[in-house]
């Protein structure tokens, strides 16, 4: 999920508000690599992600029946691509109390019974986080999947959204004290739209809870807003975390809109976890304070949308070099930037690869693997999916064009892999920018490190240019990777959106 702040006073509480759309086995001695840049920064990351991608597992959409069974199916393909890490989105039961038709309705407002059924509801309202979504499997069909995942030298981090739950949690009635609370009878929300959902609000009142509301007043409304000031809960969601990587051996997780957790809730999980197994965490998030002692990378939401800006015209490459003057000073080295042109709220609502990037797809996609941060494929990215899969409802998947792009991502993955200039966080190398004759459309850099050297050379244009490279730099000796021919001199004429990759 994305998260927009807007907080508002209720007789002197104030309520943060935000929501958007959503929401083999290794030991405990395994050895980390510490990689503090300062006193501050005191995350552990675990060896095995030093050179990893992630790969985000849509179940419901990625077969017909949506089941755990049947994605096992895709692991051998999964594998040889070459991808590291699972990423599942939540699995957990979702709640139906006020369970979302679209983003501005509810299930329960639809008055034909037939058309209720098919919609599903969001994965973050979740009902239970101590087991499966009965439309996926069983809690041991997923264990098995894991121990298989892990034979196939493979990691899983599981989706889990800790900053609220769905409305038939048990802990509503059983401990409506873990819950935001205001004082009965307030209404600090618009009242044209609460006559429109009189049961929700009635509900509300009679909880004696309140509900954080986009400022639209129509979003995340299927969910009910957790109160961390509250140490009980608190100690029951550090047992969930615990629960999954010591009876399930997940490999980590990644957290939904983590800053709007309390940061030292973090701080006070992470060790606990790191005690059972050296664990990986991903927060949804681009705070820089949950690198010091929790997560081991963030959201690189900012660069996406640099990405689609250049690639829409609406920017040129000069946005690249504000954005890493930005991103190099606000985040020490040690810290892992996760990198993806799609995921599943990109795909659902902002669009499909092909309409935010259309003819630079594939160009955008070497330079989010080229420059520092780990890697993101989405579910169907390396089927060339281009529909905006549905949220709130079944949407398969069509896997029938043979992946198409399946081998691109495999030759991206072994270049990060086989380079370590590219690796994560401080296990990769600086970029280092190249000026060129034409910085506005041209964009060239190089990362080297003692064992590898790649160079990157781009037409981020929609017309063909000719630029020589403005360095004393030697590149004798490289070839291009994505073809065989070798560095000749520093003058190019690439076509539009051309891409040219050397390495040695």
């Amino acid at each position: 999920m994305k998260k927009i702040f807007l907080p508002f006073i209720v007789f002197a509480l104030v309520v943060t508000v935000i929501f958007s759309f959503s929401c083999n086995s290794k030991s405990g001695a395994e050895k980390n690599s510490t990689t503090s840049d300062s006193g501050q920064f005191l995350v552990n990351h675990p060896d095995w992600i030093k050179r990893a991608n992630i790969y985000e597992v849509n179940l419901r959409q990625y077969s017909p029946g949506g089941t755990i069974k049947e994605f096992e199916a895709h692991l051998p393909r999964l594998k040889e691509m070459g991808v590291d890490i699972l990423w599942f989105m939540p699995i957990y039961p979702i709640g139906k109390v006020n369970m979302k038709a679209t983003q501005n309705q509810m299930v329960e407002e639809i008055e034909n019974p037939l058309e209720r059924e098919k919609y599903l509801g969001s994965y973050y309202a979740i009902k239970d986080y101590l087991d499966v979504n009965p439309e996926f499997g069983t809690l041991e069909e997923f264990k098995a999947l894991v121990e298989k995942i892990h034979e196939m030298g493979m990691y899983v981090i599981l989706d889990i959204a800790v900053n609220h739950t769905a409305w038939d949690h048990a802990w509503i009635k059983s401990h409506p004290e873990y819950y935001t609370r205001v004082e009965k009878g307030t209404t600090p929300w618009n009242p044209e739209w609460m006559k429109q959902h009189t049961a929700y609000f009635q509900m509300l009142q009679e909880l004696g809870m309140t509900y954080p509301i986009f400022p639209n007043e129509t979003d995340w409304w299927d969910t009910a807003d957790l109160n961390y000031d509250n140490q009980d809960l608190r100690d029951e969601m550090v047992k969930i975390f615990k629960f999954w990587v010591s009876e399930i051996n997940v490999d980590g997780y990644r957290c939904d809109v983590a800053g709007m957790v309390p940061t030292d809730f973090w701080e006070d999980l992470r060790p606990k976890l790191d005690s059972i197994k050296p664990v990986f965490m991903l927060a949804e998030a681009e705070q820089v304070d949950l690198h010091y002692k929790s997560f081991d990378a963030t959201y690189g939401w900012e660069f996406h949308h640099v990405m689609n800006n250049i690639a829409q015209g609406k920017k040129n490459v000069k946005a690249l070099d504000s954005y890493f003057t930005k991103d190099t000073a606000t985040y020490p080295a040690s810290a892992i930037r996760m990198q993806f042109i799609t995921n599943h709220d990109e795909n659902s609502w902002n669009g499909t690869i092909q309409e935010r990037l259309g003819d630079a797809s594939k160009t955008m996609a070497v330079l989010y693997f080229t420059i520092p941060g780990m890697p993101l494929i989405y579910s169907g990215q390396e089927a060339g999916l281009n529909k905006r899969l549905k949220f709130f409802e079944k949407d398969t998947i069509d896997w029938n064009q043979d992946n198409k792009l399946s081998g691109f991502y495999k030759e991206l993955i072994a270049l990060k892999l086989d380079n370590s200039a590219l690796w994560n966080g401080s296990k990769g190398a600086e970029l280092q920018r190249i000026k060129t004759t034409n910085d506005s459309t041209a964009y060239a850099f190089i990362r080297e490190d003692e064992n590898s050297k790649v160079l990157v050379l781009m037409n981020l244009s929609d017309a063909s240019l000719t630029f020589s490279l403005d360095t004393k730099k030697d590149f004798k000796g490289m070839k291009e990777y994505f073809g065989n021919a070798s560095f000749n001199n520093n003058d190019f004429e690439l076509n539009a959106w051309e891409y040219r990759v050397y390495t040695k």
